[in-house]
């Protein structure tokens, strides 16, 4: 994994066609298939075969940050806590550390919370360029009735928020119901109007990596603008054999109809060294255009902290505590 120049710069955002979506294809939703053996053999030779080190890292690291939706989806949130949290997304890293990097401006990707939450992040973000991204329809278990999920939706986009992270209905996929999945996706994209939606897959309850494949493309089609892995509160999230489908998936979507489609995996990516397995998939899966943060972004809460811990031993050659990096 190279790096540029360019790599050392907070790009700016990229404005792709949105994905309109398409008919429903089952033929090619039921084609889809997945090899479990050789997705995860492909899967375990990633932490080993790609490492960067040095300034090369720390510039990773830096294009890691700006593609975090920085989050907070506890129970006890307070119009404080979600305060300090865009505090932090303005300024991810200490201001020194920074501009040692020549990396001033750099900002996180987005802010993501819970609705009630969603005018306190508008709020405090006015100004900065930084989306806020609301879970919706129910989330985490989408179980709510279906009127209110859309309405949810609908009062998250009237409150500010530029981006709906939907969680989708389990029990579709492993009915196979394809055509409900399909009806509610695009329900859901109709309500979100101009924002943009990432639909949580959950799949660490979808059984197979072969019903990951077909939702991801069903989603796709539907007109997901991103598929994400997880919401974060199932027993398994994000997964490097998962992602590994979903995004080949994006990429056959691609190629079949000329739109991309962004990924994000969420839950339990907690470590710097962590994302730069991440990033180093997505480069070597779908191209370099993947690695800017309108087509990626990581569901984090703690990684942020890591990664900042890592850059000052970068500049200081020297590690801190964590506690000194807290989050919000």
């Amino acid at each position: 994994m190279q790096t540029t120049q360019t790599d050392r710069v907070h790009l700016p955002q990229t404005l792709e066609p949105r994905n309109p979506g398409m008919a429903l294809d089952l033929d090619w939703v039921m084609r889809a298939t997945a090899n479990r053996s050789a997705i995860e053999r492909r899967a375990a030779t990633l932490p080993g075969r790609r490492s960067v080190k040095k300034e090369h890292q720390a510039a990773w690291l830096c294009r890691a940050i700006t593609c975090i939706d920085l989050t907070t989806l506890a129970g006890d949130d307070t119009v404080g806590r979600v305060n300090r949290l865009c505090a932090k997304a303005r300024q991810p890293v200490r201001a020194d550390l920074l501009e040692v990097l020549g990396m001033d401006g750099l900002t996180v990707g987005a802010v993501c919370v819970y609705h009630d939450m969603v005018e306190a992040a508008v709020a405090a973000l006015d100004g900065s360029g930084i989306p806020v991204a609301a879970v919706s329809t129910g989330f985490p278990a989408g179980l709510s009735p279906f009127h209110l999920r859309v309405a949810e939706i609908e009062e998250s986009v009237k409150a500010g928020a530029a981006e709906i992270d939907i969680v989708i209905s389990r029990r579709h996929v492993l009915t196979g119901n394809w055509q409900a999945l399909y009806d509610e996706m695009r329900a859901f994209r109709a309500a979100c109007g101009e924002a943009h939606v990432k639909a949580i897959l959950a799949t660490g309850e979808l059984g197979t990596l072969q019903n990951v494949a077909r939702a991801s493309l069903v989603c796709m089609m539907a007109g997901a603008d991103f598929i994400k892995t997880s919401t974060g509160k199932e027993s398994v999230n994000a997964t490097l054999p998962v992602s590994l489908v979903m995004i080949r998936a994006i990429r056959e979507f691609h190629e079949a109809t000329g739109y991309r489609v962004g990924y994000k995996p969420a839950g339990g990516i907690s470590k710097a060294k962590d994302a730069l397995v991440y990033l180093a998939l997505i480069k070597e899966e779908l191209g370099d255009r993947w690695l800017q943060n309108d087509l990626f972004r990581f569901g984090a809460s703690s990684l942020l902290g890591d990664i900042e811990r890592q850059l000052e031993h970068h500049v200081t050659g020297a590690y801190s505590a964590s506690w000194r990096h807290a989050i919000g």
